[in-house]
């Protein structure tokens, strides 16, 4: 889920609790504002509208993997931490603790007063159901990879078409009493409790496990600072939140609740929040990237965020296999596209030229570059692209169409256009762009595998750690590996690395690591983004964009009338 200096230090001295046990400092240049009538009267009754896309999936915590369907369940459920919204420091939400004193066996210790929005009280079984829930293959949850590093662990078939096993617990979790419970893990994982607040460790309710199929579609009893409102989900349409007036957290709603609008063009959304149809937009069309400014001087910003955009080339596709062929087309493809120029004319520098796979604002993340081998194959060449290029061809000749999918729904279509011309003229082949209708579509494609080419990609971090942009998306189990990337070297190094505390060892791995990903490629490393975002300061105040790109929600107010 999920762009500047982050530094993060972990310390672990015997049993530690985690608040003491992480510590993260972000710096981000201009991080939110209070613009547009901060000293105005607030509604806090009042309704915010923001914007999104239709969720490719059930609103689960452990079945969604993309943004869309994420932001609205941070918004509906709490976990053990949660990440202080400037800084990206956890903090704990749920968990009174979390400890442990070799990293391998964990001990939470759950806040008492905890409840769910129908008033019943958050226990251990409400999170040790969830966690099984999440893991076990026979429920095919895309987030299951979460679960991975944790004790009797079974991944699903990698197959297509083969029967998932029935693996119903995880041995490693044992409760202890209603308010604690313990996590063996596989390994020491020096960053377990750092990733405790992503959304698939959230515990759900007894309510969901009657019928989870139905609780997807109309999750009314939740443990965050917003509820769904009955039959609030109104497919393409919009998402109705309404306040959790039983949540006790630190994440207090100012608010009466969230309807995310459910757009298919961002113009369209631009235009809603001029007119004051919509109160908050955090994704721009291309064409508002010069007059943002100047249409909300008061109620803008643009800051760096962790997000990484890149386009995934599956290793199916004729032409594009782990073999010579392959690994030189894919590199003449990084050479043959100017960065530079498309973050300059079609971004209005709202983007930065990406030099790797994951975020400057990762930690140590200068350490691990000046170690990391094969990242000049970034660097716009055309006649390095044409030359590897050609040595492709000597091997099979191309006469395919290269094609990127992307959906139509969001600001891409500039970008795609762009580049496909740049490998047309650069590489002297035939490429375009493959629309598809909404987020959804795409989605759907890619993981039933009927996507014909290339497609968009990237990540947004969930939590802020190195390991987030690399394990997911090109370890062979990761949840959102798309393209089913599998380099058995690489999946050690991951394994490897979740071993280390954060240091010179851990650095030298991940540069290892992504010495490799230079070398084959699956995914193609294009900008790392910045947040752009306005508001209707008439509507709304307090508005400020979190370390990951998203509007910090329930912190924002209505502006009484």
């Amino acid at each position: 889920m999920q762009t500047t200096l982050l530094e993060a230090i972990v310390k672990r001295r015997g049993a530690l609790a985690l608040a003491s046990a992480v510590t993260l400092s972000l710096a981000l240049a201009g991080c939110g504002s209070s613009n547009g009538g901060s000293a105005a009267k607030a509604d806090d009754k009042g309704i915010i509208t923001v914007n999104t896309v239709e969720p490719q999936n059930p609103l689960i915590p452990t079945s969604t993997n993309e943004t869309g369907g994420g932001r609205v369940l941070d918004a509906l459920f709490s976990g053990l931490v949660y990440y202080e919204p400037k800084t990206g420091e956890a903090k704990n939400e749920l968990a009174e603790s979390v400890e442990s004193s070799d990293q391998v066996v964990w001990t939470v210790k759950l806040k008492k007063d905890a409840k769910f929005s129908d008033g019943s009280p958050i226990k251990a079984d409400n999170y040790i159901k969830a966690w099984n829930y999440g893991a076990n293959p026979k429920n095919a949850q895309l987030s299951s990879s979460f679960f991975e590093v944790i004790k009797g662990f079974t991944a699903g078939p990698t197959e297509a078409g083969a029967q998932a096993p029935d693996v119903p617990e995880l041995s490693g979790l044992k409760k202890i009493d209603d308010y604690t419970f313990q996590i063996t893990l596989n390994q020491p994982t020096s960053d377990f409790a750092l990733r405790l607040g992503y959304s698939a460790y959230a515990p759900l309710p007894d309510v969901a496990f009657k019928d989870m199929k139905a609780y997807g579609q109309n999750p009314t009893v939740t443990s965050g600072p917003y509820t769904l409102k009955d039959k609030g989900w109104k497919h393409k349409e919009s998402i109705e939140l309404v306040k959790n007036e039983n949540y006790s957290g630190p994440r207090q709603a100012k608010n009466g609740g969230l309807t995310f609008k459910i757009y298919l063009k961002t113009d369209a959304a631009y235009a809603d929040v001029q007119s004051g149809q919509l109160d908050v937009l955090d994704e721009l069309p291309a064409a508002a990237f010069s007059t943002f400014k100047s249409d909300f001087p008061e109620s803008n910003a643009n800051q760096p965020v962790a997000i990484f955009q890149s386009f995934t080339i599956p290793d199916r596709i004729k032409h594009f296999g782990m073999d010579e062929e392959g690994r030189l087309r894919r590199q003449a493809i990084a050479y043959a596209i100017d960065r530079e120029t498309i973050c300059k004319t079609i971004f209005q520098d709202t983007r930065v030229p990406a030099k790797d796979f994951t975020s400057p604002s990762m930690p140590n993340y200068e350490k691990v570059m000046k170690q990391t081998k094969g990242g000049e194959v970034l660097k716009f060449d055309k006649a390095k692209a044409k030359e590897l290029w050609a040595k492709a061809d000597a091997i099979s000749k191309y006469d395919d169409t290269f094609t990127i999918g992307y959906n139509s729904d969001s600001s891409h279509k500039d970008w795609v256009d762009a580049v496909a011309n740049q490998l047309k003229n650069n590489l002297g082949i035939k490429a375009e762009g493959e629309a598809f209708p909404d987020f959804k579509g795409l989605r759907d494609a890619i993981t039933k595998q009927t996507i014909k080419g290339a497609f968009r990609s990237g990540w947004q971090a969930d939590y802020p750690g190195m390991s987030n942009f690399l394990e997911p998306l090109y370890s062979k189990n990761g949840n959102s590996n798309d393209g089913k990337y599998n380099n058995e070297q690489f999946n050690k190094l991951m394994i490897d690395i979740a071993k280390l505390p954060v240091g010179d060892e851990q650095d030298m791995k991940f540069a290892e690591a992504q010495s490799i990903l230079f070398t084959d490629l699956p995914a193609i490393p294009l900008w790392y983004s910045n947040v752009v975002g306005v508001w209707n300061k008439d509507n709304v105040s307090n508005v400020a964009f979190n370390w990951k790109s998203e509007p910090v929600y329930y912190e924002i107010t209505k502006n009484a009338k």
